[in-house]
């Protein structure tokens, strides 16, 4: 044989040899070619689905006879589950009959074909509260059996049913509901699925959205071992080896009052629980008369403290021993507990809507207990970009989707879109706040931004990152808005609002002529104060803190994306000493930015008092306009209009003309309609309005807004000297 076909043979031999060891990069890690199956059967035994020994598969083993029911075998066994999706030849989303025992979840659950791994579709899945979740991936199959099994829906129906009189009346028909274990998706989906008690009257966060590719189970859990891979975490968390330890940069706030904003999320909900469990103990003991203990580990979780220890003895933790004197509000409060005790992750699925049921239980206990705990201490939200409970955020549940006209500054995907596009012109699904990549391509690296356009059509930009605020904080009006529809009729008119917080408007003034402007009138533009040393010129370096020598950006130091509150130690050396400022000097903890008055500040108001607040003199001005706006209406219509700044569209009649707002007047129906003169006024005195701290962005460009629209329907205007 010639060498070159020895080598041929050898070479040959040692590929055969060596193609079992040939491997595969895959999402699971390095896969044998030939065993891929048994890959994944390795990862799946270290799991608890495949937990033989669990009493999630063993508890109906000793029931006669030894079969699982209905009621639980969709998520306690194989064939329940098969029989449930149908996949069984029966009745889809409905488990038909009582399971064996003996199985735990099995492939066949989420495979069609175990042999090459062919996931089941589950696009829906309909939650207890009775809402559908669609458009989903494989995360559906994980989401039918970690929902929970209760809701809202759940909690008030049993209140109902028990027919107490009063919130604070026992009833012994009121027994505790139990969301069941680990409903991460209950936790992720939040309000979506209300799977934790909500209270009425009361907003809560979404769905909780990481970075794209990064939403649904099996892109952070392992489908087999169900294992979280840190590495991964450790992209935008560094050096974490604890996900309790992981802390969001969008969550800057003292939720437990503890003054640690730099531990985990997860303590902060721990706290919480531990606060809401002591009120829960206090309440059943004070109120419903009878004192309570709870063992997480126990059903029904919830026993009568016969001995009033505070801890569930041994001969406590019984069923003929659970406790009997719920009343409809220490069962909306022990429903909760439950809820976060029960996903232990819920800090890393939705930690805010943990924080959100828990405070507002710890609320509504406090509020029979005369106030046991300083709520002022704790913290139910975060600022407003990243508070997902806010109306900004939640205006579209009904729908799910977020029109084209909105969806720039109310998406998180909104303003990257735009960016590229350079228009808005789709409609994306809602939101539950920004999120890193609104802003940054990948953090830190942002993402490229040039002058900004107003809705007055100029374009305006301040170099820096500050032009991403001015994408969304420039209004949605101007005064060639106002112009164009008195010019397109002849009224009556109805009303146009500039939108909420037209900051950029304000700051720039007339430069982008936000506000109504009216003819032979010089109005300020931009401020750049000269005591700002140049570090206090723009969104980011008042709100941000960048440039301040007081602040530097390190991981530690994340109070910088809390960008609704810039810092008092950044102004105190300046506006410490403000004639106005209640407790004088370079205090930062008696500082208020309510309270600055520089001593070149005009006397806007006219009422001779040279102390108080910038604030105080904007808000005297917004009055006298109201006032005017009022006297004009009723003389020039019949009828005063009155005004609600939470209510579109703002301004109504005022029916009974006793000056307020009253509910039955809040209708569309009984809205103001407006000759040109009110309507110009009308609109500046919304965009003073609108503009909390204008007072602060452009004091002089909203004072002669207010004052020239007083004079613009006839008011007196003499006392405004500065003019």
């Amino acid at each position: 044989m010639k060498m070159n076909q020895k080598i041929f043979l050898i070479l040959l031999m040692v590929m055969f040899a060596l193609v079992p060891l040939l491997v595969l990069s895959s999402d699971e890690g390095p896969i044998d070619l030939l065993s891929k199956k048994s890959r994944a059967e390795k990862l799946w035994k270290i799991s608890g689905h495949a937990n033989k020994n669990s009493t999630a598969f063993n508890y109906w083993n000793t029931a006669s006879p030894a079969e699982i029911p209905a009621t639980c075998a969709k998520c306690h066994s194989t064939p329940g589950f098969l029989d449930f999706i149908g996949a069984d030849g029966s009745t889809p989303n409905q488990v038909d009959k009582n399971a064996p025992v003996g199985t735990t979840v099995e492939c066949s659950v989420c495979h069609t074909d175990t042999n090459v791994g062919t996931l089941r579709a589950r696009p829906a899945v309909v939650f207890p509260s009775g809402v559908e979740v669609k458009g989903l991936g494989p995360e559906g199959l994980c989401m039918e059996c970690h929902q929970g099994r209760s809701s809202t829906v759940a909690v008030d129906t049993a209140i109902a049913n028990a027919g107490a009189p009063t919130d604070d009346t026992p009833r012994s028909a009121l027994s505790f509901l139990n969301i069941h274990y680990y409903a991460a998706a209950a936790s992720q989906f939040g309000t979506i699925a209300k799977g934790g008690y909500q209270y009425g009257g009361k907003t809560y966060d979404a769905r909780f959205v990481h970075l794209p590719g990064y939403n649904a189970c099996i892109t952070c859990h392992n489908p087999h071992s169900l294992q979280v891979d840190l590495m991964t975490c450790n992209t935008c968390h560094p050096g974490i080896k604890d996900p309790k330890n992981i802390r969001y940069w969008a969550s800057m706030t003292d939720y437990d009052g503890d003054g640690d904003i730099a531990e985990g999320i997860y303590y902060e909900i721990a706290d919480l629980q531990n606060i809401l469990y002591e009120l829960i103990k206090k309440y059943a003991r004070d109120v419903a008369g009878l004192p309570i203990v709870y063992d997480e580990r126990n059903h029904p979780f919830f026993f009568i403290d016969k001995n009033d220890n505070g801890r569930p003895d041994s001969d406590e933790v019984t069923s003929a021993n659970r406790y009997n004197a719920f009343t409809p509000r220490l069962l909306r409060a022990a429903y909760n507990l439950q809820v976060s005790k029960k996903d232990p992750a819920g800090f890393a699925h939705n930690a805010k809507y943990h924080i959100e049921l828990l405070y507002d239980s710890i609320e509504d206990l406090n509020s029979k207990l005369n106030n046991y705990v300083d709520m002022a201490r704790f913290h139910r939200t975060d600022e407003g970009h990243f508070d997902g409970s806010s109306i900004a955020w939640r205006n579209w549940d009904s729908t799910g989707t977020v029109p084209s006209t909105c969806a720039k500054c109310h998406t998180a995907e909104g303003l990257p879109y735009f960016l590229e596009k350079g228009t808005m012109d789709i409609s994306l699904p809602s939101s539950n706040g920004l999120l890193c990549t609104t802003c940054h391509t990948s953090p830190p690296l942002l993402r490229k931004i040039g002058p900004v356009t107003f809705p007055s059509g100029l374009a305006l930009d301040l170099k820096d990152s500050s032009n991403f605020c001015l994408h969304c904080h420039q209004g949605r009006a101007a005064k060639t808005t106002v112009d164009a529809t008195i010019a397109g009729s002849a009224g009556p008119y109805t009303f146009i609002n500039i939108h909420y917080y037209p900051t950029a408007a304000v700051f720039f003034g007339s430069e982008a002529k936000g506000g109504y402007e009216f003819s032979n009138k010089v109005y300020a533009s931009r401020r750049i104060y000269p005591n700002h040393l140049g570090r206090f010129d723009t969104c980011t370096e008042c709100h941000m803190g960048l440039n301040s020598p007081n602040r530097t950006r390190t991981a530690a130091d994340m109070i910088f994306h809390n960008v609704s509150s810039p810092q008092p130690k950044d102004c105190v050396s300046c506006h410490g000493q403000d004639i106005a400022q209640p407790h004088p000097g370079a205090d930062p903890e008696k500082f208020t930015f309510s309270g600055i008055r520089p001593a070149s500040t005009p006397d806007y108001d006219g009422d001779g008092n040279r102390n108080e607040s910038i604030q105080s003199e904007i808000t005297d001005l917004e009055k006298a306009l109201y006032s005017q706006m009022r006297t004009y209406s009723a003389a020039r219509f019949g009828l005063p209009l009155v005004y609600n700044k939470d209510v579109f569209p703002y301004f109504f009649r005022d029916l009974n003309n006793n000056g307020m707002a009253d509910p039955e007047e809040l209708t569309t129906a009984n809205r103001y309609l407006f000759d040109a003169p009110l309507l110009r006024a009308a609109y500046n005195y919304q965009v003073s309005k609108k503009d909390p701290c204008g007072y602060i962005h452009n004091s002089l460009y909203i004072a002669q807004l207010l004052v020239d629209s007083i004079e613009h329907l006839g008011g007196n205007i003499a006392r405004y000297s500065w003019r």
